[in-house]
């Protein structure tokens, strides 16, 4: 959520995260891509509210431990730390400084983390007095404590140099380390469970007092896989999260999962613990809403707290939690609460958090857990398991990829192909998937999909592109992949307007990295995997132009020692499929070496496959580059806005070894390794090319060998064959 998205009318103080340690020298620095939004923040909040406070969130736990450990423990380092804290605030207009995720201690670390709360409030007392300004606000987070823990907080110099504590009232029961469900963050429980009420008495037994801490309300819930559907509640057996990796789902999102099914889902307040949560099949769902926000916020104002803050603004749902939140506190005239609100400036969407904080007991000791969310969705079992293999793809929910989509909209529609439509869709957490939705119509089906799974899962390089997971419900077969914005090569090859902006460096780049990946799927994988469709159309682009093969329906693992396979099952793309295939269902690496070559072709020239050229436009693609390299007018093959005189690699070159990828007898194609030689190496001999494949001007000697499968190649343009039995 950007700051001036928040309505901050509805609260007094704001926090901008996060903000992180320096391993080398304990300064604080914020990562470069938030560097405008932290600059931005303080202003355009005030826009609304000028009354505002902004502070800024220094995250000090995860694997910040043991450095922010390190820190505590050294005069120098807090010296440095204190200083660069305050310097950083005041840089970016931040009225006060809130550190998160430090944890309780003992011993030593617990005196010097007192220390270093009494220098920082001594330095930020002393620069506001020399710079003739407010002080800065001090406020740090704080975390369940049960009487028996030998953990503990400085309370005393807490009480002294703090202006409040964030009590994390949540997190209490996760559905990835309990195995019954719990309400994750009830204000109430039984003996023996953790809640906000017991836990708020603990940190007032051991000094705290009550005005000077502020309870945190979760804008989020969890998910959780019950081993017998239907049978919700608490205490139930469990089999971990739902819905997504660890469970955790925003606000907004779980409204919009209940709505998803109409009057079918129903959701219930337990003012026991103070509560909601709803029961869908095999998934448990607990979560704050305005019930349980409204009687939190009445709990801080009778037991004295200083206010409330929310975990995080993002996730409202139309700031239907944060309106509930300020209509009670306008209730009580006599006291106006603090209102606290943690803003993520690392996220552009709703994502629930970057970081989840819980402590875990075991005897006696407390260990503190970072949750960091996933940017996959994990969700529930599908119809069928498709990845025998135990993979790393994720299963997810068909309602999950409906909403991503908004119902696979005519908007969201970017393409379709053999397989069906193309989607893009964003996930709650804000990442953009690419999603390929079978067509019922489509003639690739089952086989080319599991096909896609079982092959692409056991695929890993930056050439390639990332498959995510599947989702097999509601008879619906989806694959999702990383979403590339670029979209596919060939919307720049055949558009005019679009193919200028692919200058012979960028063109250089792209052919290196088809080049890699294509290396990497013969020479330097586990497996030999001949693609057997690599195409314009297949070959997308990232934000920065880099190529990444796409699409492995077709695709097939071949042995290591094999020299070549058959199939009687023919498929591909005209104009890309080499001949050896066509006639006798024929294919090994040298298949995907004449698929190169085809599209090296097209990288310099910018012509399709399905047309015809020539004087007399009697002659295919690779016929008209042939005829013109044989007599030494390859240069008018070239895309004229092309230019090679600044690059190493010349499109001469290129073009000689693509005909040598596309000549007729697979034996005379180079390999892939020796493609990227020959391209790499300017000094390295190159050989003179045969005649093509598909030429229809070939010798009287050679008319045997002519392609006669039955149908005319140059009728379709790139059609992908589905199935067809050779002659």
């Amino acid at each position: 959520m950007e700051a001036s998205e928040i309505k901050s009318t509805l609260f007094t103080h704001l926090l901008c995260a996060f903000a992180f340690i320096n391993s080398t020298d304990y300064s604080i620095f914020i990562n470069d891509s938030e560097y405008s939004k932290f600059d931005s923040f303080t202003t355009r909040v005030k826009l609304q509210n000028p009354s505002v406070t902004s502070l800024l969130s220094i995250y000090t736990g995860g694997e910040n431990s043991s450095l922010f450990n390190s820190l505590i423990n050294q005069s120098s380092y807090r010296k440095s730390f204190i200083d660069s804290s305050i310097r950083t605030a005041r840089r970016f207009d931040f009225q006060g400084i809130d550190f998160c995720g430090a944890g309780p201690k003992q011993g030593k670390d617990l005196v010097n983390f007192a220390t270093l709360l009494k220098e920082w409030r001594i330095a930020i007392t002393s620069e506001a007095r020399n710079t003739k300004r407010s002080e800065l606000v001090l406020v740090m987070t704080g975390y369940y404590l049960k009487a028996s823990d030998s953990l503990s907080y400085p309370f005393e110099s807490m009480q002294k140099n703090l202006d409040w504590v964030h009590f994390v009232a949540y997190n209490y029961y996760l559905p990835k380390r309990d195995s019954v469900t719990r309400f994750h963050a009830p204000l109430y429980g039984s003996s023996g469970w953790e809640n906000t009420d017991s836990g708020i008495k603990e940190w007032r037994k051991r000094g705290f007092s009550s005005n000077k801490l502020v309870i945190g309300l979760p804008y989020h819930g969890f998910a959780w896989t019950l081993v017998k559907p239907g049978e919700g509640g608490v205490g139930r057996p469990t089999s971990g999260p739902a819905i997504t990796m660890d469970g955790s789902m925003a606000y907004k999102f779980i409204k919009s999962y209940i709505r998803g099914f109409g009057d079918g889902v129903v959701s219930r307040y337990n003012d026991t613990f103070v509560v909601n949560y709803f029961t869908v099949e095999s998934t448990w769902v607990n979560f704050d809403d305005v019930e349980a926000i409204k009687e939190k916020v009445s709990y801080a104002k009778k037991n004295g707290l200083l206010g409330y803050s929310v975990f995080q603004v993002g996730s409202d749902d139309n700031w239907v939690l944060s309106t509930a939140a300020h209509e009670v506190n306008k209730d009580h005239h006599n006291r106006r609460l603090l209102i606290v609100v943690l803003v993520t400036a690392l996220t552009a969407t709703f994502l629930l958090a970057m970081v989840f904080f819980c402590y875990y007991h075991k005897g006696t000791v407390i260990t503190i857990t970072r949750m960091v969310y996933r940017l996959r969705i994990h969700l529930s079992a599908p119809d069928e398991d498709l990845n025998e293999n135990g993979s790393d793809l994720i299963v997810f929910d068909y309602l999950t990829i409906k909403l991503a989509t908004s119902y696979f909209s005519t908007e969201n529609k970017v393409g379709e192909g053999g397989f069906g439509a193309v989607y893009k869709g964003k996930l709650f957490n804000g990442v953009e998937i690419a999603v390929k939705r079978l067509s019922k119509t489509s003639k690739q089906g089952l086989e080319e999909f599991k096909n896609e799974i079982a092959l692409t899962a056991k695929l890993q390089h930056v050439n390639l592109v990332r498959l995510l997971g599947y989702c097999t419900k509601r008879n619906e077969k989806l694959l999702i992949y990383e979403y590339l914005p670029n979209k596919s090569l060939d919307h720049f090859l055949i558009d005019p307007r679009k193919s200028i902006l692919l200058d012979w460096r960028r063109r250089v780049n792209i052919i290196e990295g088809i080049t890699q990946g294509l290396l990497y799927l013969q020479e330097y994988s586990n497996f030999t995997i001949i693609h057997r469709d690599i195409k314009a159309s297949n070959v997308l682009l990232d934000h920065e132009m880099n190529p990444k093969i796409s699409d492995f329906g077709m695709a097939r693992i071949f042995g290591k020692y094999e020299l070549e396979a058959n199939t009687s099952r023919i498929v591909g793309t005209y104009g890309y499929v080499p001949p050896e295939y066509v006639r006798k269902g024929i294919y090994s690496p040298k298949y995907d070496v004449y698929s190169f070559g085809v599209l090296l072709l097209q990288i310099i020239s910018g012509n399709k496959t399905s047309c015809y050229y020539g004087p007399h436009e009697n002659m295919n693609l690779l016929e008209y580059a042939y005829g013109l390299w044989m007599e030494g007018r390859g240069v008018e093959f070239f895309d004229p806005s092309l230019d090679d005189t600044a690059s190493a690699c010349k499109i001469m070159r290129c073009m000689q070894v693509a005909l040598l990828c596309v000549q007729e007898n697979s034996a005379d194609r180079p390999s892939m390794l020796e493609v990227d030689s020959l391209i790499k190496n300017e000094g390295r001999p190159i050989g003179t090319p045969n005649m093509p494949a598909f030429s229809m001007n070939k010798h009287e000697d050679d008319k045997g060998d002519t392609f006669n499968s039955g149908f005319n190649l140059y009728s379709i343009n790139d059609v992908t064959i589905s199935q067809m039995l050779p002659r």
